[in-house]
Formats: structure tokens, sequence, C-alpha cells
């Protein structure tokens, strides 16, 4: 009996290894594949998770998906999100984007939801992985976000606290000279920690007593870690800001203080560009956005995301922080109308992504990169256009969600009562 159970579970070994290990071939896909501004037909081969070969020549693999000229590509990275730590903005049980204690140092890696039900609606949607940010401080600076792979998977796959955040423009709570020398000032501090005062945290402690500006801010040991490593990690901070003249002091302090800087909003970019094209500093923003909100935005455009592309300004996109975080396809599709390349919106969808992040594996269609790809019923920057196949990590995703479920519901199996349908 234990030779036979032994037996079994080396069968049932090999058949998930067998299982995880297929290859599949995507055939007679229109390339987008975040490299190239232009398309191209071709095949991409997945195998153990990765892209092994992306070529116009055929390949071989354990299944064949014949896409039929459709268009295939990376999976979309969603650069500011609330996936995973909010399911409902008006009910505070379920948020988990702030904090009472901590503020530069407060991290939401360990609250994420891999379960959420934000995620299978976005991933139906295109988008495969996500930059989730907490909420904004009272602090100018504070809030680490943290990068997540949208596969549902228990065991998550992300990279924890890999971004700062911060804002400054206007304010109801402070005036702006106020914002921008109090940032001066944390960011003064930052940049005077050495390494030995990082030793133990009874040293950060003495630091945090010797610094007045850290004595005020009442900051944590958890707070001290996280600015040493924004300047001598240079881990990417993310500043909203819209004003031409914020973005101006925004770029200052870049240079003052070596920031791995991107700037969020940027709505009067235009009257900046080219000091920011100087100081190659990655802006996100959404294109949708054409109308003033505030005194900030006054020269809101929507013909933005085209003027930056010409000026060789890195861009990535965002939607309104709701659950449909997807609705940057819609955005992107606004810039190409108004101008911006159409391989371009697919870079600030994928790529630019990962390059202004540092997310290395993912982002591009090419050999060695993990498999994340979509293959689409139709154009992908029109909303009504819903992917067909989405691969995470080589994996063929469920996209089922939770509108599709009630949907099935309501239209399916009509002779039961609707209590007794799935």
């Amino acid at each position: 009996m234990k030779n036979k159970n032994l037996l079994f579970l080396a069968f049932m070994i090999f058949n998930i290894h067998f299982i995880t290990a297929q290859s599949i071939v995507i055939k007679n896909a229109t390339i987008y594949n975040g490299i190239d501004d232009t398309p191209f037909s071709g095949n991409i081969l997945i195998e153990d998770g990765l892209i092994k070969r992306v070529s116009e020549s055929s390949l071989q693999a354990d299944e064949i998906l014949d896409v039929g000229g459709k268009i295939v590509t990376p999976g979309f990275i969603a650069s500011d999100t609330e996936i995973g730590i909010v399911e409902i903005g008006a009910l505070d049980v379920t948020r988990d984007d702030e904090s009472n204690i901590y503020s530069i140092g407060f991290s939401i890696h360990d609250a994420f939801n891999p379960n959420s039900t934000l995620i299978p609606w976005n991933r139906a949607n295109g988008i495969t992985s996500a930059i989730t940010l907490p909420r904004i401080t009272s602090s100018p600076i504070g809030g680490l976000g943290s990068f997540f792979v949208l596969d549902s998977n228990l065991n998550i796959s992300s990279e924890p606290d890999m971004v700062m955040i911060g804002r400054i423009g206007g304010s109801s709570s402070s005036s702006r000279a106020e914002m921008l020398s109090l940032t001066d000032d944390i960011l003064a501090f930052a940049f005077s920690i050495s390494s030995s005062d990082m030793k133990t945290n009874l040293d950060i402690d003495a630091l945090i007593d010797s610094s007045s500006i850290a004595n005020f801010l009442e900051l944590k040991a958890r707070d001290v870690k996280a600015l040493y490593k924004l300047i001598n990690k240079k881990m990417p901070i993310i500043i909203k800001s819209n004003r031409a003249s914020d973005i101006l002091k925004l770029i200052e302090m870049k240079k003052k203080y070596d920031l791995n800087l991107i700037i969020m909003g940027a709505q009067e970019a235009s009257l900046v560009a080219d000091q920011l094209a100087e100081s190659k500093i990655p802006l996100i923003v959404n294109p949708i956005n054409n109308i003033p909100n505030s005194f900030d935005e006054l020269a809101s455009n929507i013909n933005l995301s085209s003027r930056l592309e010409d000026e060789g300004i890195l861009l990535m996109f965002n939607a309104s922080r709701d659950h449909n975080y997807h609705l940057i396809r819609q955005g992107a599709g606004i810039a190409v109308a108004n101008g911006m390349s159409y391989g371009g919106a697919i870079k600030a969808l994928s790529s630019n992504v990962a390059t202004a992040f540092n997310i290395e594996d993912r982002g591009t269609i090419k050999q060695g990169k993990v498999a994340d790809l979509i293959v689409w019923e139709a154009d992908p920057l029109e909303p009504s256009s819903m992917p067909e196949k989405v691969f995470i990590n080589g994996i063929d995703m469920d996209l089922t969600t939770r509108s599709s479920r009630l949907t099935d519901r309501y239209t399916k199996n009509l002779d039961k009562p609707n209590t007794y349908r799935n």
C-alpha cells in the first residue's frame, strides 16, 4: 500500500510538472512589443513562464494558439492604483491605505489582498500588474508603494516598498510656501543620513533626537529607514504636482538631492517641457484631463501627451482613483486621437512604467522577459475592446469576474429561479 501511494505521488508530481512546463506559441500575431513604435507580424514562444523566442519564422510548441493577425501587447502596468488595499472607498473597514502612526515609512505591502474583487475586474480588462500606493499623508513626503503581479495567487509576487510618494501644490491644510520649505527640510535631513546612523534602531533614535525636523515630525525608525533608502538606494519618488512653477521647484530639488523623481499630474508640464526633458524626469499624466480642476491646472490641454512625447519625455498614464484603473487604455486612446503616436501610447501603458520603476523583467515582448501578454479582440486603446487571452507568468488566466458571473446568472439557465443559478 505504501509503495502504491509513493507511485501515485510520483505520478502526480510528474503530471503537475508537465502541465506547468507546457510550451505555447502565439501564432500569426500583430505584435506591439513595447520597444518599437510600429507593430510587426510574428510568433511568440512561451515556456517556463518566460518569452523564449519572438520570431517571424514558424515556431513549435506543445500548444499552438493561432490568433489570426490580432494585436498582442505586453501586459499593461497600472502606475497609480489602490488595488489590493481598498475595496469600497466609502467604507473605512475596507481601506488599508492610511496610518495614524507612521508617515514617511508607512508601508501598505503586507495588507495587500490577492483576492480583491478589483484584481479580476482589471485583469480581464488588460491590467496584469500594478503599483499600489497609499493615501497621501499630511506630510508633503510620506508613504511607500509596492509593485504587485495581479495573478490572484496567495503566494504574492511583488516588489515591496519600491516607491515613495509626496505632493506639492495648493492645499486647504497648509500653504504652498510651507509645503516647499518642509519638503526641502525633510530631504536635507535624508541627505545627511550616513550608513553609520543606520546600524541599529538605537543609532536611528539618537539621530532623530539630534535633528530638530525629525523631532518636530515625530519620525520613527521606519520613517528614517525609508528616507535613507530614498537617497542612498535611489528609490523612485512620485510627487504629485500640477503648477508649472512647482514643477520647476521639483526640478531644482531633483538636482540638489540627486532624486529619482517622477512627477504625477503635471497638467502644466507643457509650459516647462524643455526643462523637464533636460532633467529626464518621467511623468504620470491623465490624458483625459483637459479642463482645469484647480488654479494649479489652468494650462491643462487635451494635447498635453502629444506635446510631451515630441519633447522626448518618458510618459505613463493614470486614471481617476476608482475601481476602473483599466481606463488608462481609454486615456491612451484619447492621447492618440490628439496627436500622440500609437506605439508611444502602448509604451506608456507598459515598457515606460517598467523603465521608470526599474521593473526589469516585465513590460516588453522580448526574449527572456516574463510572459505577461494580452491577445486583444480588437484595438486595445478602444474601451469596448476586450482581451481574448491574458497570460501572466506564462499562465493563461481565467477572465471570469464578478460582473461576468452576474451577467451569466441573469441571462442563462432562465428555467431556474435566480437563487438556484450559479
